[in-house]
C-alpha cells in the first residue's frame, strides 16, 4: 500500500470510530448558597479512553496523518503524565502502530496498567521536566515519530468547530436557563483546552469567559501573572512535578497561550483534592484530581459572579474518572506520606460551598490572579 493511499485509510479509521462514540454529558450540580448560578460539569470521562484527553488525541493524530509524519509501521511515542498516552494508545492500536508513553515514575499504576491496557508500553522517567527531551531521544533513535502534545495542543484542534469541546458545551447549553455561560473553567496540562476555549468564545462572539485555575506545583499561573505586567517569561521552571496528575507543569509550555485566558487561579493541592472528595459525594462516583481543581475554580467565579450581583451559568470540566487513582488520591496512607491535612481541607471546601463569605481569606490572601477588575 503507498503512503498516501495508508494515510487515507489511517483518517477513514478514526473518522469511523469518531462516528461510532456518542457525545459526552453535560450534568448539573446544585449550589444552593449561590441562588441564580448554575453549574455544569461537562463529563469527558464518558470517552472510549475514559478521559479529557480522547478529543487530543484523535486531534494529534489527524494533524499528523495530514502532515505527512505518520507512517505505515512507524513507532508513535509521547511524553505524557497518563491520560493522553492512554488515549493516544487507543487510535495508535486501531491503526496498527506501536505506541510507548514516555512518562514520570511517579504516574499512578492504575494509569500504567490503563495505557497497556490499550496495547502501549511505558517508559518511565525519574524527572518530569525530562520526559520531552527522552522522547525526541527514543523517536530519532527508532525513527518513530513524536507527537509532541505539548507542542502541537493548540493548533492540531479545530477551535472553529468540528465537535471540539467548546462547540460541544453551547449546543448541550442551548436549552438551559442560561444558555450563554458566564464562565468556563478548565485547567491547564498542555494549555490546548484553554486556547480551544478562549478561540472558540471570541470566534462566536460569546461574553463567556475563561478562567483557567493551576495546581500548586506548576508554572503557568506565574507566566500568566508576568504576561499580565507586560513581561512573560518563558524560560519559568518549577522545582518538581505536580501532583495533581494531568495538569500543572515545570516548565512553560508552547500551547498554554495566555491570552486565550481571561482569568488564572493558583490552587493549593489540599483543596483540590478535598473538593474531588467533596464533588465525588455529590456524584455518587470518583472523579480525578484535576476536577477538584476544577471545581475550586467553580466556587471563586460563583464568589465573584455572587460580589457583583449577577446571575447566570458556570460550566466547568469532569476530566476523568477516580478509579485510576486508589492508589493515590483515594489511599489514605498517599496523604499521610505526604503530611496533606485532609480534615482542614474537607472542612474549608464544605464551608465554602454552604457559605460563600468564607471564601473571602483566598480572594485576599491574593491566590485569585485575574483581570476581571480591568476588563
Amino acid at each position: 500500500m503507498s503512503q498516501r493511499a495508508w494515510v487515507a485509510s489511517a483518517i477513514q479509521k478514526i473518522e469511523a470510530d469518531f462516528n461510532r462514540s456518542a457525545d459526552t454529558h453535560l450534568i448539573p450540580l446544585g449550589l444552593p448558597a449561590y441562588p441564580g448560578i448554575d453549574v455544569y460539569f461537562k463529563d469527558e470521562s464518558s470517552h472510549p479512553t475514559g478521559n479529557l484527553k480522547h478529543r487530543l488525541a484523535r486531534s494529534l493524530f489527524l494533524y499528523a496523518l495530514a502532515n505527512g509524519w505518520l507512517r505505515e509501521g512507524s513507532t508513535v511515542i509521547e511524553a505524557s503524565s497518563g491520560s493522553t498516552a492512554v488515549s493516544e494508545a487507543y487510535f495508535a492500536r486501531l491503526l496498527g502502530l506501536p505506541f510507548l508513553a514516555v512518562i514520570p515514575s511517579c504516574t499512578s499504576p492504575d494509569k500504567i496498567a490503563a495505557i497497556e491496557f490499550q496495547g502501549g508500553r511505558c517508559h518511565l522517567v525519574e524527572d518530569p521536566g525530562a520526559i520531552n527531551a527522552e522522547s525526541a531521544r527514543l523517536a530519532r533513535e527508532t525513527g518513530g515519530h513524536f507527537m509532541d502534545q505539548f507542542t502541537y495542543a493548540e493548533r492540531a484542534t479545530d477551535w472553529r468547530a468540528n465537535n471540539n469541546i467548546a462547540e460541544s458545551i453551547f449546543k448541550q447549553m442551548a436549552q438551559e436557563p442560561h444558555p450563554v455561560p458566564a464562565w468556563i473553567v478548565c485547567s491547564p496540562g498542555t494549555g490546548g483546552t484553554s486556547a480551544t476555549l478562549g478561540r472558540y468564545v471570541r470566534y462566536r462572539r460569546h461574553p463567556t469567559r475563561i478562567l483557567c485555575v493551576d495546581p500548586e506545583h506548576s508554572v503557568f499561573f506565574d507566566y500568566y501573572r508576568d504576561a499580565l505586567a507586560g513581561h512573560p517569561d518563558c524560560s519559568r521552571t518549577h522545582h518538581c512535578g505536580s501532583r495533581i496528575e494531568g495538569i500543572g507543569r515545570p516548565r512553560v509550555e508552547p500551547s498554554f497561550i495566555p491570552q486565550c485566558v481571561d482569568a488564572m487561579a493558583k490552587i493549593p493541592d489540599d483543596l483540590s483534592l478535598a473538593a474531588m472528595r467533596y464533588v465525588s459525594a455529590r456524584l455518587g462516583r470518583r472523579v480525578g484530581g484535576s476536577t477538584g481543581t476544577n471545581f475550586v475554580g467553580v466556587l471563586l467565579a460563583a464568589q465573584t459572579m455572587r460580589a457583583q450581583r449577577r446571575t447566570g451559568s458556570i460550566v466547568t470540566i469532569l476530566c476523568d474518572s477516580g478509579e485510576r487513582y486508589a492508589h493515590s488520591y483515594y489511599n489514605p496512607e498517599w496523604y499521610c506520606s505526604r503530611s496533606i491535612d485532609t480534615e482542614g481541607a474537607d472542612a474549608r471546601i464544605k464551608a465554602w460551598v454552604q457559605s460563600p463569605e468564607r471564601m473571602l481569606d483566598l480572594l485576599l490572601a491574593g491566590c485569585f490572579q485575574t483581570d476581571v477588575a480591568t476588563a
